[in-house]
């Protein structure tokens, strides 16, 4: 056979194979999301969001689980995004190539996949007890910002060393210092690229559990965060951070566990707003990628 003709075939057949998995996991994927609309979409109301958990199934909620997982997820991004974007700064843009900034590349790359569990073990030892914050709010917060500060690091690296090395001679040649021409020429352009890398890195945390439960998140909460807007000056509080907690994954995870039918409908229930809430989160954070790159001209 020709060998131009059995490339041909090679291609056509890795072709066909390849979309044939991709149908085949979107196929599984939206079986899954029709299977729990349909348990779970008679449950979704606004006694079902604004309720507390309860041991009768019909009455249960998921109020203290979406205000937690809203507190855990902005705090994280809060701490997470600049810490990560700095350090990806650091050290694409000013650490010589030496040993230990290698080895600091090389032990970023290695906690990226890192199991979660062993972040939960970490948070448990350094915020909970060293540190005694207890089981709060801040402890759940600083412990996900910890398991995603490694693909936001790896994320900025990446769309830094996108932009073309020309923007910065341009820049350098114009007499601007290297921060000018990072912080006007070199971050806006590689702006869409590390806020692709911190959507994946929000929406791996918003779904964990393992270390959440580590640190000794609650699965049963009957009052919400203190609100961090006082009526009394200064007229902002931050005594919710220290405040006991639950998030949806938990409460999810508790219902699923007991035996009763109902539950498992609540459980439907929550995976549908834990859904929502991480579509509309994705979708602001793609909103401004866009809005970067309609700035960004190369």
């Amino acid at each position: 056979m020709d060998r131009k003709l059995l490339n041909k075939w090679i291609d056509r057949a890795f072709y066909i194979i390849g979309l044939s998995v991709t149908l085949i996991g979107v196929v599984i994927l939206l079986t899954l999301i029709l299977d729990i609309f349909v348990d779970g979409v008679s449950r979704l109301g606004w006694q079902f969001l604004t309720s507390y958990p309860s041991r009768k199934p019909e009455e249960a909620g998921i109020l203290s689980a979406w205000v937690g997982t809203l507190w855990i997820i902005l705090l994280t991004g809060l701490i997470a995004f600049p810490l990560g974007v700095m350090a990806g700064i650091y050290l694409e843009e000013y650490a010589k190539k030496t040993w230990l900034s290698n080895l600091i590349e090389i032990n970023i790359a290695n906690l990226a996949g890192v199991p979660s569990i062993i972040y939960g073990l970490l948070g448990l030892g350094l915020f909970v007890r060293a540190l005694a914050f207890d089981r709060s709010v801040i402890a759940g917060a600083a412990t996900l910002a910890i398991l995603v500060l490694p693909i936001i690091i790896l994320s900025t690296r990446e769309a830094l060393r996108a932009v073309p090395f020309s923007i910065r001679e341009a820049s350098y040649a114009l007499g601007a210092t290297r921060w000018q021409t990072i912080q006007s020429q070199v971050l806006p352009a590689a702006m869409p690229g590390i806020l692709t890398g911190t959507i994946l890195a929000m929406s791996r945390a918003i779904g964990e559990t393992a270390p959440l439960i580590t640190i000794g998140a609650l699965t049963y909460v009957a009052f919400l965060p203190t609100s961090p807007i006082s009526s009394e000056f200064p007229y902002i509080t931050i005594q919710g951070l220290f405040d006991a907690f639950s998030v949806l994954p938990i409460q999810i995870f508790n219902w699923v566990s007991r035996p009763q039918k109902g539950f498992f409908e609540d459980a439907a229930a929550g995976i549908i707003v834990l859904l929502i809430i991480t579509f509309i989160m994705n979708g602001i954070a793609v909103w401004l990628r866009h809005r970067y790159q309609k700035k960004v001209r190369w």
